[in-house]
């Protein structure tokens, strides 16, 4: 896939995750650009979170990325003819304390990638609710639970194991208005 300047976030995201898992490196994508993809772009951030399954070689990241126009500068992958930039967490995968996270493929035109579910892509943002107050976050929890299908449930049980019941009290009151 070919990225230009006009490329959203959705569309970078997917083709890098396409990209890399055609590298045979498999990353899964999280964070504010899970949102963007979820909320069709109507959010956009700056960058594109990826956590790496297993052990990859910097060399094969780059030479992998270098394959879509990217390089690396410092510790982010950046284009020249986009406004994102790519940046690789360190794993292991997890939200909050919950380990188990079970990736989906999403997919944007022919590009296919791993990337949290909606339901996980909404607990990775209330974690941030929950652990640090950001506010923003809640409300791209919201965002997501209003575009997508998600688990009330499961979030609910993560919510309590989490110990913020009452900050998931307080996200049911923002998705019901």
């Amino acid at each position: 896939m070919r990225l230009t300047a006009k490329s959203t976030l959705p569309e970078v995201a997917v083709a890098v995750g396409a990209q890399l898992r055609a590298s045979g490196i498999t990353v899964i994508l999280t964070g504010g650009a899970c949102v963007a993809v979820y909320t069709d772009g109507s959010y956009v951030s700056k960058d594109a979170d990826f956590v790496i399954q297993g052990m990859v070689r910097q060399a094969a990241l780059d030479a992998a990325l270098s394959g879509l126009g990217f390089a690396r500068k410092g510790d982010r992958y950046v284009h020249p003819r986009l406004k994102f930039y790519l940046e690789f967490p360190p794993g292991p995968l997890a939200i909050g304390s919950d380990l188990a996270i079970k990736p989906v493929e999403v997919s944007v035109g022919k590009a296919v990638a791993l990337a949290l579910s909606p339901t996980d892509s909404c607990r990775d943002r209330l974690a941030a609710f929950y652990h640090w107050n950001d506010r923003q976050s809640l409300r791209l929890a919201v965002a997501v639970a209003r575009s997508q299908r998600i688990d009330l449930g499961a979030i609910k049980r993560w919510s309590r194991t989490e110990g913020s019941l009452d900050r998931f009290a307080e996200f049911l009151r923002e998705l019901k208005r």
